[in-house]
């Protein structure tokens, strides 16, 4: 006889024990790191109850606008005063910003000014902060509290960039944030300015904050800042721009405190959310009106800063109805012990700047702008690295995947029938600019960098030139800064600043803008040195549109054995104010002259040494053969062209002493290249045939994908590979290593070849 034994069903837990489960499990949370949920997640929040409640009283078009005007107002006024007040380098030109985030987190105003990318993702360390440090009792969000953080894996672009975040309280309720980011240079980490090239790990990078608490009753807590202050080389620049992001985001709080006080907190909020989804739904009715189709670009990266490679951000932009989606699949895959990787976060914010900058200028600045368009990569790659990777040189792979974008973009903007802003060739997307560090000549610890980054030569456009050394892609509105101003502070001089480079332009119907070149040497310091963490000494980092040029290739060129300063002094006819001079005249005796990629890691330099470097040029835009032969002339008569390239490029003929043109013989010229052109063509079919390899060739390293399988990524090599989907470290080997190598070869070559002769 067999017995039924009734089914066993478990107890379920009880409110009382489901809250002690959930207790445990957050006191024993071992660490918070990064929180996928919120870093992958770049559109608004949900609406909230109050912002239902705000909108239902308040909504009409007139209110809206008067609050919005006051709020841009409140922090067009916090900008100008971090960049009056402001310390840092980069907060004296402008590489800042301010901007005031909903309850929720999200962007909604930011200042007219400044490097939009930096607002555009401090709403992820908000949303860490409202998800993990409000019901912590050991944190807590309250009334005068202020957070700080830079770590680019909870919401940043590199560690160099340091946000204050301030909550804004009415009546006890959350009602608001503001925040504050500044580009402040010295984080301590492994090469001074912070900015390394050498780090291998995120612990080789400075400082990593999180977002933590450092302000109560609106008072910098002197433990938490002498904390900080011990971890960098520069301990007054990390208190003083504390207190000036600080006071900036108090004043915004005063500005919204008035709008409090006159309109209440409904208009106040009801603005701030109806602003926010107002853009959102005109960025996807102007998407809406694009053509159907998709466009394939992709740029090329030359080197890791570290040793010279091809690295690929491939990308393809495909327009649905109100759908725009940049896929970036087939990038390069992660350099695990490198720092050019970034987080996809990161390519998203360089990307919402392409929007906001220079497609639709006109909309308010924030985050909704880029809310509604898609972004698509594979996982480890260089445009979404693992956590582990280092990425304090994020630049490299956001300033390239912003120009893929960029040049994308315009293809579509070109076919649009009502544009808001003109077609734009790419903009010089690379940070050529000296960074600097060691001990003044007033005897201060120091590492920051030159402004010369923010000099970027303007890409052409379709009816007109572009400028010279406009502004960086980063910020619209930015400025390059005072040199002379400058070394009152460190001991170097720029012996060369701001001179326009003779033929490093981008041809085209219509031209880039110009670089400039930078000379410079160190004077009253025997503990000073250099770095250079840019690419695109080997190949440009940027492509021309419409037949357009890419601008030139501009490597780092040295001059040691030589005190440049007792040569001034003694024989100043024998300095040389160009590059070109210099490294090819040869003019001082003994001395060593040489180049080198511009990735130099840091360099300690002797008194009047010379390092040479040249801002890069913008993208050309059209035929060359289109281009007006009187502009071809007066790029010759500003110095910008010399005589013998204007002619090759353009086929201009004209007098080489009056530069009269001779409009005939210009004609002819033209008509001539137009002819051999053609006969220098095939057949698609027959020129694919010759142009298509199946695998990159064996003597590059190659990283990326080849052709359109972009499944298959390669890695350094045609015989090594990974799928795209799954992830696989990608080690880099030390370059020392790597030359001691060849050297052994080299010397077990020559001792076989002793012992034959023997």
């Amino acid at each position: 006889m067999t017995e039924t034994l009734a089914p066993i069903t478990a107890k379920l837990p009880s409110a009382q024990e489901i809250a002690l489960i959930k207790k445990f499990l957050n006191d024993t949370t071992l660490f918070l790191g990064p929180d996928p949920e919120i870093m992958k997640n770049h559109d608004l929040m949900p609406r909230s109850a109050l912002e239902e409640e705000c909108i239902a009283k308040i909504s009409d078009a007139q209110t809206v606008a008067k609050i919005r005007d006051r709020i841009q107002a409140g922090c067009d006024e916090g900008f100008e005063m971090v960049e009056q007040m402001g310390a840092a380098p980069g907060a004296k030109w402008g590489d800042i910003i301010t901007g005031v985030y909903s309850a929720s987190g999200d962007l909604a105003i930011a200042s007219a000014g400044g490097v939009l990318i930096f607002s555009a993702l401090v709403h992820h360390p908000i949303k860490f902060i409202l998800k993990n440090w409000v019901n912590d009792p050991t944190v807590g969000v309250r009334e005068g509290d202020g957070f700080i953080h830079n770590d680019s894996r909870y919401g940043n672009v590199h560690n160099t960039d340091q946000s204050m975040i301030v909550p804004i309280f009415h009546q006890g309720k959350l009602i608001c944030w503001v925040a504050s980011t500044v580009h402040e240079g010295e984080n301590g980490a492994i090469e001074p300015g912070g900015m390394p090239s050498m780090a291998e790990s995120p612990s080789d990078e400075g400082l990593k904050m999180c977002p933590f608490k450092v302000v109560e009753n609106y008072q910098i807590k002197r433990d938490i800042l002498t904390f900080l202050q011990n971890s960098v080389r520069e301990p007054k620049l990390q208190y003083e721009d504390m207190k000036v992001k600080l006071f900036a985001c108090l004043r915004i709080k005063q500005r919204i405190e008035e709008t409090l006080n006159t309109d209440g907190p409904a208009p106040l909020v009801s603005t701030l959310r109806l602003t926010m989804e107002n853009v959102r739904a005109e960025v996807k009715r102007r998407i809406s009106e694009w053509p159907d189709m998709t466009v394939r670009t992709y740029i090329i990266q030359d080197s890791t800063l570290r040793e010279n490679c091809v690295v690929k951000v491939n990308c393809q932009l495909t327009k649905t109805g109100d759908r725009l989606i940049f896929d970036f699949r087939g990038s390069s895959p992660e350099f695990t012990n490198r720092p050019t990787n970034t987080i996809l976060a990161g390519l998203k914010g360089m990307l919402s700047q392409v929007i906001m900058c220079y497609v639709w200028p006109d909309l308010p600045r924030g985050q909704a702008a880029f809310a509604p368009i898609e972004v698509i990569t594979d996982p480890y790659s260089i445009v979404n690295s693992s956590y582990d990777a280092p990425n304090s040189q994020s630049l490299m792979s956001i300033f390239t995947g912003f120009t893929a974008g960029q040049h994308a973009v315009a293809k579509f903007l070109y076919s649009c029938p009502e544009k808001y802003t003109k077609v734009h060739a790419p903009t010089f997307n690379m940070i050529n600019t000296f960074i600097w560090g060691g001990v003044s000549q007033h005897g201060e610890t120091l590492g920051n960098l030159c402004a010369d980054l923010n000099g970027m030569g303007g890409g052409a456009r379709s009816d007109m030139d572009g400028e010279h050394a406009l502004a960086p892609i980063f910020a619209t509105m930015a400025d390059i800064g005072e040199q002379e101003l400058n070394e009152e502070d460190v001991p170097f001089l720029q012996l060369v600043s701001k001179k326009m480079t003779m033929d490093a332009v981008a041809p085209g119907k219509y031209r880039g803008g110009q670089g400039y070149t930078m000379i410079v040497a160190t004077k009253d310091s025997e503990q000073w040195g250099f770095m250079t963490t840019a690419q695109g000494a080997k190949i440009p980092p940027i492509q021309g549109l419409f037949g357009g040029y890419a601008c030139g290739t501009y490597p780092l060129s040295k001059v040691k054995g030589v005190d440049v300063y007792d040569v001034l002094l003694n024989q100043p006819e024998r300095f040389k104010h160009s590059i070109a001079e210099i490294m090819n005249e040869r003019p001082f005796e003994n001395a060593t002259y040489t180049t080198h990629h511009m990735g130099m890691g840091f360099e300690i330099s002797k008194r009047g040494e010379l390092f040479m470097i040249s801002q890069g040029a913008g993208a050309g835009y059209g035929d060359l053969l289109e281009r007006n032969p009187a502009a071809v002339i007066r790029d010759i008569e500003e110095g910008l062209m010399s005589q013998g390239v204007a002619a090759r490029l353009y086929k201009v003929k004209f007098d080489p002493i009056t530069l009269a043109i001779d409009t005939q013989g210009t004609e002819a010229l033209r008509a001539a290249e137009r002819k051999a052109r053609i006969a220098r063509g095939v057949p698609y079919k027959d020129f694919i045939k010759t142009w298509n390899k199946p695998k990159p060739p064996s003597h590059l390293q190659y990283f990326g994908c080849w052709g359109d399988d972009i499944g298959t990524l390669y890695m350094g090599s045609p015989d090594i590979t990974r799928d795209a989907n799954s992830p696989k470290p990608n080690y880099m080997r030390h370059p020392k290593d790597v030359r001691i190598e060849a050297l052994e070869a080299r010397l077990a070559a020559l001792g076989a070849l002793k012992e034959e002769k023997q």
